[in-house]
This record gives structure tokens, sequence and C-alpha cells, in this order.
């Protein structure tokens, strides 16, 4: 039976779904921090109007969060009301695409907000709200996440690559869409439908929502491309639209985008979130005592930006940690050492 694996770890919680097999259906991570989470209610004044009237900008009251809001009702600005949260913040090249909202009621603000704020739900929350058993996992003992696959799945996302038998899946972000291609040595017919398997599944497995184009091989017959639509359908959940399978091999899937997929995370918000994967592993390293993380400049920088994490672990480890930069390791190859 399917469960959900749950880790509060340092920076981030993190969850996966596995089926009987302990293979990752769905992985999810949640950095840690003062976020704009969906379903999130906080009280905002407007501070910019965007070109016609129906668009703007608001920003927290308590704190500095800055949000997109459509369907502007008629405000000056300045104006306090309160809103919810409808898309969380994603990072894209260079930049970080503004969280979304909404008005929190159908009424049109009053001079002050009336209604408050709320959290939203956590990571936790979600995942226990589909009724499958969580499992909460300690950091010691048995890594289930590990053994599941986890460094697997966040590589993964990280390189944009899948293989499967016979064939691969590259992955690239755009600002337009996801776009999937599917290449390999099988037959056209035989590749299509293997790639729409681990296609659908990547899908579903690294959080890709929003718009998604999928270039499979040419396949001739109708009963060829509806199979193709229909192995696609098997993996992913409820609610999405797609297109048919055109003449030309593509399909297109249109999934809510409410939060960052895992490529988004470990392609455009690659320094922290490689540091707090790092951190995981210096968790599960079996390290007692003084311990030493090494690791890309880059990576020792934002550690030492954190230092309730680097406390965290020394909690955890029983003894002090030093970081160490390493200017000729990746991104994603830090460790964590016993120290001399």
């Amino acid at each position: 039976m399917a469960e959900w694996l749950y880790e509060a770890g340092i920076g981030e919680a993190r969850a996966a779904l596995v089926d009987d097999d302990d293979v990752i259906i769905e992985a999810h991570i949640e950095a840690n921090g003062d976020t704009l989470r969906v379903g999130r209610t906080i009280d905002v004044r407007l501070v910019e109007k965007q070109a016609g009237g129906t668009r703007g900008i608001v920003r927290s009251i308590i704190g500095s969060h800055e949000a997109l809001i459509d369907r502007l009702p008629a405000v000056d600005m300045g104006r306090a009301f309160n809103v919810t949260v409808v898309r969380e913040a994603i990072p894209e090249p260079g930049a970080i695409k503004r969280a979304k909202v909404r008005l929190a009621s159908d009424k049109t603000p009053d001079t002050a907000p009336d209604t408050g704020e709320t959290p939203g739900p956590t990571l936790y929350d979600r995942i226990k709200a589909t009724g499958i058993t969580v499992r909460t996992l300690a950091p010691h003992g048995p890594d289930l996440l590990e053994s599941a696959g986890w460094t697997e799945t966040l590589e993964e996302a990280a390189r944009g690559e899948i293989r499967f038998p016979g064939g691969a899946l590259r992955i690239s972000l755009t600002p337009a869409m996801t776009l999937i291609d599917i290449d390999g040595e099988l037959a056209p017919n035989a590749l299509a439908l293997a790639g729409a398997d681990a296609a659908g599944a990547a899908i579903r497995r690294l959080g890709i929502a929003g718009s998604i184009g999928i270039d499979f091989p040419t396949v001739a017959g109708k009963a060829e491309r509806l199979a193709i639509a229909e192995a696609i359908d098997s993996h992913i959940p409820q609610s999405f639209e797609r297109t048919a399978v055109n003449g030309f091999g593509f399909l297109q899937i249109i999934r809510p985008r409410l939060r960052a997929s895992l490529c988004e995370q470990f392609q455009y918000d690659a320094i922290e979130s490689h540091a707090r994967a790092l951190l995981r592993r210096a968790q599960r390293s079996g390290i007692i005592g003084a311990a030493a993380i090494v690791a890309h400049f880059r990576i020792i920088a934002v550690l030492e930006a954190q230092p309730d994490w680097i406390v965290a672990l020394s909690a955890h480890i029983g003894g002090s940690v030093t970081l160490r930069g390493d200017a000729a390791l990746a991104m994603s190859a830090g460790y964590a050492t016993k120290a001399n």
C-alpha cells in the first residue's frame, strides 16, 4: 500500500509518496521560513497599479512580502485589505516570479482589513489531507527516503534528464512552458509509448505543472496516438487538461501551477537547494562529534548566512561544525567528514 514518507529536516521539510515497491511516485520539498504558502491569508496594502488598472502589486503590512494581484477592485493606493495566496513565488532565471494573491472575500475592501492572517497549510498538512498514511521519519535509523531513490530524484530534477529502457527524457524549462523531448533507439511506436509512461511518471514525481509540452516520435495510427495519451493519463492525477497527440507527435498538458517544481528549485534556485540537500547528507552521515562540511564556496556562503542551520546540525551530531570551501567541487558534490 502506498504511503507518505515525511521528514522535518534542517532548513526544509521533505515528503515522498512511495508505492508498494518503495518507488517514489511524488516528491516534495518545502523550505522553512516566512513564505507565502498557498492558502495563507495576509493583510496587504496596494503599492502599484499596472496597465489597465485590473492588476497590481501589493505588499504585506507585516514583513516585506510582495505579490501580484489580478482582478484588482477599485481601491486607492495604500489601501489595506486581506488577500489569499493562490500561487507561491517561483524561481526563474535571474529573478523570482512573485507569488499571486486574490481578495480573501468577494467584498470590496474596507478601509482596514478585518479577516486577519492565517498561515496556510504546510507540506505536512497537505499530505495528511490526502488520507494516505503518513510515516514521519527520524533523522537517525534506516533512511527510507534514500532507499526509495531520493538522491536520484533530486539528480533528475537538477539535470533535467531521465533515462528509461530504450530511451531518455530531456526536460527543458522555458518562460512559456516546460518542454519534454523523448529520444531513443526503439522503434517509433514503442519509443513513444515507453516515453509516455516515463514522462507521465516524471511530471507527477517532480511536481511539474503549468503548461507542459511533450514531443513524441511521430506515430502514424490514431489508435497508437490514443494509447500514448492514455498512458499519460494513467500517471497524472486530476485535475489537468490535455490535447490529443497531433500528427507531429506533440501533446500539451495544463496542470494548476501552485508552487515551484523540483526542476525549478534545483535549476533556478540551485545554490540554496543543494545547500539544504547537503545538510541532509551531513545529518545522515553517521558522524558523531566534530565534523567539517566541504563544498563549493557558493554553497558555503549560503550555510554561513544561516547560522541556525549549523547550530541544528551541531546539536544533532553532538559536536562543532566547521565549513570549508572547495572551488573544484560541483554544486551538488559537497560532503561531510569527521573533523581532524
